[in-house]
C-alpha cells in the first residue's frame, strides 16, 4: 500500500512535507476564548509566509468541526504561500460548543468524520487529513468517550490518524487505554498532544513504549511554566530509544501568541543545543511524515 498525507490541495507523498509544524491553528474560534479568535486571513497569510521564510514546509491545523476552520480559504492560502496545510475533522471538548450544535451532531459523529475525510468538508471539496478529539483533565468524561468512539470507528473505516488534545498534558494513558485497548486503534495512528504541559517523564516513557506519537506542541505559549522542561523531556525519550516517536508544534490559539514562526526561529535552535541538529531535523521532518501518512 502506498502511503500519502492528505493536504487541502490533495494527497501528497510524505517526503514532500518538508519541515512540519505538527500542531497549529490558522483559524480557530471558541466561546472559551472570547475576543481572542484567530479569524483574520491576512494574519494567517503572514504567519505562513514567515514560517516558509524560516524553512517551513507544512502546517497541520488541528482545528476540528464547528470551531471556525474557514476551510474554503485554506487551499488559496496554501497555494499563495507555498506551505502545505493539513486540515482536521473531529470534535473538541464540549465546552467549546453550544448545546444546539452538540445535539445536532451527537448521533452521527462517525459518519460526519468519515464524510469529511473522504468526501470533503461542506461544499468546499477539501478533505480532512486527520481526526482531532480531546480528553479531560486527568481523565475522560462522557463527551470524550463518545467522540473517541466515533473517532475510532472513522479511523477503522479510513485509516486516518487520530490527534488527541490532552488537557494540560494529562490523561495520556487513559486515552491509550480507551483508543488502543478497548477500541482497537493501532497506537502508531494516535498522536498525543501537549505532553510538554505535564512533564511527567514516566508517563511520557509509558506512552512511547505503547507505540503512540508524542507531540510537544505549544512552546509559543510562553505563559506555560513547564516550557523549560521540554528539552530535557525530549532528550530523555531520545536516549531511551524513542526519538522516532517525537513531534513538535506551535499550537497558536490566540492572536497575542508569537505564532508558528516561533517554532523555527526560537524553539528549534534552543532544542539543537540539547539534542543536536540531526535529531531536531528528524523530529521536524521524518517523524511527522510518518505520523500523518495514511
Amino acid at each position: 500500500m502506498v502511503s500519502a498525507v492528505r493536504t487541502v490541495l490533495g494527497d501528497v507523498a510524505p517526503e514532500q512535507l518538508g519541515v512540519v509544524d505538527a500542531h497549529d491553528h490558522l483559524f480557530i474560534r471558541s466561546p472559551q476564548l472570547p475576543g481572542k479568535e484567530l479569524d483574520d486571513a491576512d494574519d494567517a497569510r503572514a504567519r505562513l509566509d514567515a514560517f516558509r521564510e524560516l524553512g517551513g514546509g507544512t502546517v497541520v491545523q488541528w482545528t476540528p468541526y464547528g470551531m471556525g476552520r474557514r476551510i474554503a480559504e485554506l487551499p488559496a492560502l496554501s497555494r499563495a504561500t507555498g506551505v502545505g496545510v493539513v486540515a482536521a475533522t473531529g470534535l473538541h471538548q464540549a465546552a467549546h460548543y453550544t448545546g444546539e450544535l452538540l445535539d445536532a451532531v451527537r448521533g452521527r459523529l462517525a459518519e460526519l468524520f468519515v464524510g469529511e475525510l473522504t468526501e470533503g468538508i461542506g461544499d468546499t471539496g477539501v478533505r480532512a487529513g486527520l481526526i482531532k478529539v480531546a480528553g479531560g483533565f486527568h481523565g475522560l468524561d462522557e463527551h470524550a468517550v463518545l467522540t473517541m468512539q466515533a473517532a475510532a470507528e472513522a479511523h477503522h473505516r479510513t485509516l486516518a490518524p487520530i490527534a488527541v488534545h490532552l488537557e494540560l498534558g494529562t490523561g495520556a494513558l487513559d486515552v491509550l487505554d480507551l483508543l488502543c485497548g478497548e477500541l482497537g486503534v493501532r497506537p502508531g495512528s494516535v498522536i498525543l498532544g501537549h505532553l510538554n504541559r505535564f512533564p511527567d517523564f514516566a508517563v511520557h516513557r509509558l506512552a512511547a513504549e505503547a507505540g503512540a506519537w508524542l507531540a510537544f506542541d505549544g512552546p509559543s505559549r510562553t505563559n506555560h511554566g513547564t516550557d523549560w522542561r521540554m528539552p530535557d523531556a525530549l532528550r530523555a525519550l531520545a536516549e531511551a530509544g524513542f526519538a522516532d516517536r517525537l513531534l513538535l508544534g506551535g499550537d497558536t490559539v490566540t492572536p497575542d501568541t508569537p505564532g508558528m514562526p516561533y517554532l523555527l526561529r526560537r524553539v528549534r535552535p534552543r532544542l539543537e543545543l540539547t539534542l543536536g541538529e540531526g535529531l531536531v531535523d528528524r523530529i521536524l521532518v521524518a517523524n511527522p511524515a510518518r505520523a500523518y501518512a495514511w
